[in-house]
C-alpha cells in the first residue's frame, strides 16, 4: 500500500505549460504517474507531447476532473496565482493538491489551506518537493530514480533532506516519501503523516525529519507517544544556526530556547524516537532498527511455531 498517492492516482498539473511545469511533468510520466491532463485556460483544447505520449490541456480544473476522473492536482502556478489556483482545485472537488510553488504569501497559504481543510481537501505544501510513492506514482519535482519501493514511511520539511534520507535508503526503500514543506504554513502536517503510516501496514519503520523554528516536531513527538506504536527514527536539520536569523525555510527561525535543534531532538528521544546528528547516522539508525524489529520478530514466530510440551 502506500499513503495519500497510489498507483491508481489520476493527476493534473497546474501550470504544465510554463517551464517548470513541462520539466517535471516529463519526469514524472517517465516515473509511471498517471498524469490525464494539464490546466491553463489560454491553451484549453490544445495537446502537449511528452516524449511518447500527449497529454491533454483543460481550461479549468473541474473541465479536467470532468473529462478524466482526475484526483490529485500538482500546482505549478506562479506566487501571485498559486492561492487562487488550489481555491479553483478546492472547489472542483480535488481530493489531493500538491502546492509546489515556493513564496506564496502567508495570508494566501493560510486561506487557501484553511478552505481546503473545511472542504475535505488535502494539501501537500507549499513550498515543497510533493511526494512520491516509490514504483506506482510521483507527484511533484522528487527525483524518481534515486531509491525504490520497500517498507519505510518519510515524512521531511525538507526537500533536499528527503532526497539523501531516500539515497541512504535506496537499498531498504520507501511506502511513500512525502515532502511537506518548510513554510509557516502547511497543509499536511508531520502528524497527519505519522497517522497515516502507522494506519498502513505496508510501512513497517517511520523516518521524520525537521528542522528549526515552530513547535511542529515537539507536537509530533506528543502524538507519537499517544498513538504510534511503530518504531521512528528523527533527524532535525539546524544545530548550528544562531539565533534569532531565519535559515532557509520561511518557518526556520528560532527566538531564545523556542524552536532550537536540541529542544526538538530532547522532546523526539523522550518518547522513544531514535535521532541521529547527521542524515548518515540517521539511516544507520534506520538499519539498526529495522534488524532489531525483523530480529523480535522472527524470534516471536519461533515461539508460536515451538511445540507445546
Amino acid at each position: 500500500m502506500a499513503i495519500f498517492l497510489t498507483k491508481e492516482s489520476r493527476v493534473l498539473v497546474q501550470g504544465m505549460t510554463g517551464g517548470e511545469g513541462m520539466k517535471h511533468t516529463r519526469r514524472m510520466l517517465a516515473a509511471g504517474t498517471n498524469v490525464v491532463g494539464g490546466v491553463n485556460p489560454r491553451k484549453a483544447g490544445q495537446r502537449v507531447d511528452f516524449d511518447d505520449r500527449a497529454v491533454p490541456v483543460f481550461g479549468s480544473v473541474a473541465d479536467g476532473i470532468g473529462a478524466t476522473g482526475a484526483d490529485v492536482t500538482v500546482v505549478f502556478v506562479p506566487p501571485p496565482f498559486a492561492g487562487a489556483a488550489v481555491v479553483e482545485a478546492v472547489d472542483a472537488g480535488i481530493a489531493l493538491a500538491v502546492v509546489i510553488t515556493e513564496g506564496i504569501p502567508v495570508h494566501d497559504s493560510v486561506a487557501f489551506t484553511s478552505y481546503a481543510k473545511k472542504k475535505g481537501t488535502r494539501i501537500v505544501g507549499p513550498n515543497c518537493p510533493g511526494l512520491i510513492t516509490p514504483g506506482q506514482s510521483n507527484a511533484g519535482i522528487i527525483p524518481a530514480d534515486i531509491t525504490r519501493s520497500g517498507r519505510i514511511g518519510l515524512v521531511s520539511k525538507s526537500g533536499t533532506l528527503t532526497y539523501q534520507l531516500m539515497y541512504e535508503l535506496r537499498d531498504i526503500g520507501f511506502s511513500t516519501c512525502v515532502g511537506i514543506g518548510g513554510d509557516p504554513v502547511v497543509g499536511t502536517t508531520h502528524i497527519d503523516c505519522l497517522a497515516a503510516f502507522q494506519d498502513d501496514p505496508d510501512t513497517e519503520l517511520i523516518v521524520l525529519i525537521g528542522e528549526i523554528g515552530g513547535d511542529a516536531e515537539e507536537r509530533a513527538a506528543a502524538y507519537i507517544r499517544e498513538h504510534v506504536t511503530k518504531p521512528v527514527v528523527g533527524y532535525i536539520a539546524g544545530f548550528t544556526a544562531p539565533e534569532g536569523r531565519t535559515m532557509g525555510h520561511a518557518g526556520a527561525i528560532v527566538s531564545g530556547s523556542a524552536g532550537t535543534a536540541r529542544a526538538k531532538k530532547a522532546a523526539l528521544e523522550a518518547v522513544g524516537v531514535k535521532v541521529g546528528n547527521t542524515p548518515t547516522e540517521t539511516a544507520r539508525l534506520v538499519l539498526d532498527l529495522l534488524d532489531t524489529v525483523r530480529e523480535d520478530t522472527v524470534r516471536k514466530d519461533k515461539v508460536r511455531e515451538a511445540p507445546h510440551a
